[in-house]
């Protein structure tokens, strides 16, 4: 009976010594569950906040060199330029230039024939004659009136008709003898010269011709000279190098064609307004050439080597945002959030533009800001570029 009882209480503690096991292994298992999604929810919140905030690009701005080069189309025109029409009517008796020759002022350049204007002439002559005469014969009369008055022989209303007479008759021969003048210059009219020293550019009229006075569709251009041993260079300047451009600034000529050649000129004269549509001001670069190597009416580029007391910075297209209350730059501040800078665009040079007010060169600046970017938004810095973006200097682009 002792040794029954011994064994149904070994069997009873080893039960209950599997039961402590089995409870321990159960409590284990649900330990480790509880602790391992913990451990899953932990890393999943650190993956949500670590993808929730964004990673960015950023760059510091460009700050342009001081002294830098400025290249603009220009337009080349001769200093003198003039079409010559004709003054009277008739037909080209004969021209004496043609296109490329070289004139002087004064000189002959065709002779019109017109027989009627010279018969003008004489009618009019022989009608100032006239009026002189009866001017003349008025006069003596009237003197005569006004002696004959002195001793009462003729009344004072007599003596005032002869004068009047004589004022009119002097009247009459005034305005002959303008008529005579006019026909005069229209017969002088009739030999076209040159107006300055300069280079026929075309001829548009020959031999038995009709000629017509007057320009427009009242006439027709017999000649085109140009004076071009100096040229007139016309150059449009962005606004905001508007006030860099002054009257003496030294520029340079470059020619598409002849890169290697460079022409010297100087700014003579500026309009000293900006133009409201295209927003550029018009100057003038005048350059000398004597021996004829420029050709008025080219296209040629323009150079001129502006210094700047405050460069100005650049920063890339793609790190500009354009909202409806202006142009923005997304930079990053000291503790990692967006500000949004209100900044004022100066020349586009392509792939980079001029800031000309907004930043003072040591913000962080976001490259490709997405547009729903906005201000305080927390972000991380994944790449921080060279200052510029690696970019080059903008001084010698245009």
């Amino acid at each position: 009976m002792e040794e029954q009882g011994s064994q149904r209480s070994g069997t009873t503690r080893r039960g209950r010594l599997w039961l402590v096991i089995a409870l321990v292994v159960v409590v284990g298992l649900v330990a480790q569950g509880i602790l391992s999604r913990r451990a899953a929810h932990a890393e999943l919140e650190r993956d949500a906040n670590e993808h929730g905030v964004q990673t960015v690009e950023v760059i510091k701005p460009a700050r342009m060199k001081a002294s830098q080069d400025l290249v603009l189309a220009g337009d080349i025109r001769a200093f003198s330029d003039a079409p010559i029409f004709a003054r009277t009517n008739g037909y080209l008796k004969r021209w004496t230039v043609d296109i490329g020759t070289k004139v002087k002022k004064g000189q002959l350049l065709a002779e019109i024939d017109a027989p009627e204007i010279n018969d003008q002439l004489r009618q009019a002559r022989a009608d100032a004659q006239t009026a002189r005469a009866n001017y003349l014969l008025a006069k003596t009369t009237a003197q005569r009136w006004a002696e004959m008055l002195k001793n009462n022989s003729v009344s004072r209303q007599e003596t005032d008709e002869k004068n009047g007479d004589m004022l009119a008759k002097e009247a009459a021969l005034n305005a002959a003898q303008a008529n005579v003048s006019r026909l005069e210059q229209l017969v002088s009219f009739q030999k076209i010269y040159a107006p300055f020293d300069g280079v026929v550019t075309a001829r548009n009229t020959d031999v038995g011709q009709l000629i017509d006075a007057g320009s427009g569709s009242a006439g027709r251009e017999l000649f085109h000279i140009q004076d071009a041993s100096t040229l007139r260079v016309f150059v449009d300047v962005p606004q905001a190098y508007a006030r860099m451009i002054s009257v003496g600034l030294p520029a340079e000529l470059l020619l598409n064609e002849e890169r290697n050649r460079k022409f010297d000129g100087v700014t003579v004269r500026t309009a000293g307004a900006v133009d409201p549509v295209a927003r550029t001001m018009r100057v003038e670069v005048d350059v000398k050439n004597p021996t004829g190597d420029l050709l008025a009416g080219a296209y040629a580029q323009v150079r001129f080597r502006l210094t700047s007391a405050n460069p100005s910075f650049t920063l890339p297209g793609n790190a500009l945002l354009f909202r409806p209350d202006g142009v923005h730059a997304a930079s990053v501040d000291a503790n990692n959030r967006v500000k949004l800078l209100p900044i004022m665009l100066g020349t586009d040079y392509g792939t980079r533009v001029s800031i000309v007010s907004g930043l003072n060169g040591d913000e962080r600046v976001i490259v490709n800001p997405p547009d729903s970017i906005i201000d305080g938004a927390a972000v991380r810095i994944g790449r921080e570029g060279a200052r510029g973006g690696a970019a080059k200097q903008e001084g010698n682009e245009s």
